[in-house]
């Protein structure tokens, strides 16, 4: 059976003081029935950590496990500062800095070969969308993006539709469906139906408390990758209610 997971993804936001915002997270949630994962900038890694039950990640890691890469983070040295997990291929790396299935891809065999959980996230745009090539943009990015490594413990998937990320948009329960069995039953061909069954699919994409509990009845979609409403315990823990209850 998978265990739920509520991820947070803070991207570019938070300070020291933001961390009471944890706190708040952790008293509410003491004895969680799901996962509790926050992803904060890489300058609030190691204070996070003392905030469990919450599982504390990155955003973000270079492929090499070391050298002369001016301004970026190793998987070894996110592992070593706490993290847990590592968010790659976020639509906003991959539009922002260019990032490819292929880069993407061997962030995640680094972070896998470190004992981190990689959370490889896909979706499509609104004209991708609107010309019906998602299903085939989601199929490119996971055959690009996966690594043959990726087992039901290191390896969780994101769907995040570019358009409906920070948007308000959210695509309706049969669009969100259709994707997620598309994955599921693409990652049961290529890993075989223990490791593709094993693997939780999380939805991204303006998640809030109003509409998490209808998302969450969704099959296939093991909990979701949550932006602006992961910064706030007031926004936050009514998401992970609504998936505690499912």
């Amino acid at each position: 059976m998978r265990r739920k997971l509520a991820a947070g993804n803070w991207k570019m936001n938070g300070t020291q003081a933001s961390l009471a915002e944890l706190g708040k997270l952790a008293t509410a949630h003491a004895a969680p029935a799901v996962d509790i994962l926050i992803c904060p900038p890489a300058t609030l890694i190691t204070a996070a950590c003392a905030h469990a039950p919450i599982a504390i990640g990155a955003q973000d890691c270079h492929m090499a496990s070391a050298g002369a890469h001016t301004g970026d983070i190793a998987a070894a040295q996110l592992k070593d500062a706490g993290a847990t997990a590592v968010i790659l291929g976020h639509s906003e790396r991959r539009d922002a800095h260019e990032e490819h299935s292929d880069l993407v891809r061997a962030k995640a065999r680094a972070a896998q070969a470190e004992g981190l959980m990689a959370i490889v996230c896909m979706g499509e745009s609104l004209a991708q969308r609107e010309a019906q090539n998602t299903l085939d943009i989601i199929g490119g990015q996971l055959a690009g993006s996966i690594p043959d490594s990726s087992t039901g413990e290191n390896l969780v998937v994101a769907y995040e539709p570019i358009w409906a990320i920070g948007t308000g948009l959210v695509p309706s329960l049969d669009q969100i469906s259709e994707v997620h069995g598309f994955i599921r039953a693409r990652l049961e061909r290529r890993f075989g139906a223990g490791v593709g069954r094993s693997v939780r699919l999380l939805y991204g994409g303006s998640v809030k408390p109003d509409n998490a509990a209808d998302i969450f009845t969704v099959p296939d979609v093991d909990g979701a990758l949550v932006g602006g409403a992961s910064l706030t315990a007031a926004d936050f823990s009514p998401i992970i209610k609504a998936l505690e209850a499912v």
